[in-house]
């Protein structure tokens, strides 16, 4: 293996390493739509959508279709099936490892509705006004 190869293997297995932070965003009042959804779920729902997460989390940006997907500007969607339901959980990246759970929903319909694209971009406009590294 060359020298470029190795160094480019190297940052590629550093990159693979790489633990994402992983957080769900608030509003102003503190409120997280995500966390109190997550709450309401069956113990057995709750524990899957916790293990998707943790593997977005140890995944980051290399989590592989169909179990992530980027939809529209920046805006990725974590795909988890609860109970014979389609569940969506709408996400971005940030800052330099960060990503930002923004919301949950149930696909109903076979493409992301524009809404929930849209209040993911004004979560992570709000996220970004509150939150300047």
């Amino acid at each position: 293996m060359g020298a470029v190869a190795f160094t480019s293997f190297m940052m590629y297995t550093s990159f693979m390493k790489q633990q994402w932070d992983v957080e769900f965003y608030s509003d102003e009042e503190g409120f997280c739509e995500l966390e109190t959804w997550i709450l309401k779920q069956k113990e057995s729902h709750r524990d899957k959508i916790i293990a998707w997460i943790d593997k977005l989390q140890e995944m980051g940006p290399l989590q592989p279709r169909p179990d992530a997907d980027i939809l529209t500007d920046g805006i990725h969607e974590l795909r988890i099936k609860v109970a014979h339901n389609q569940v969506r959980i709408l996400y971005f990246f940030v800052f330099q490892n960060r990503i930002d759970l923004t919301h949950p929903f149930y696909k109903n319909v076979s493409k992301v509705p524009k809404t929930e694209i849209h209040k993911a971009i004004q979560i992570r406009t709000d996220y970004l006004r509150r939150n300047k590294e």
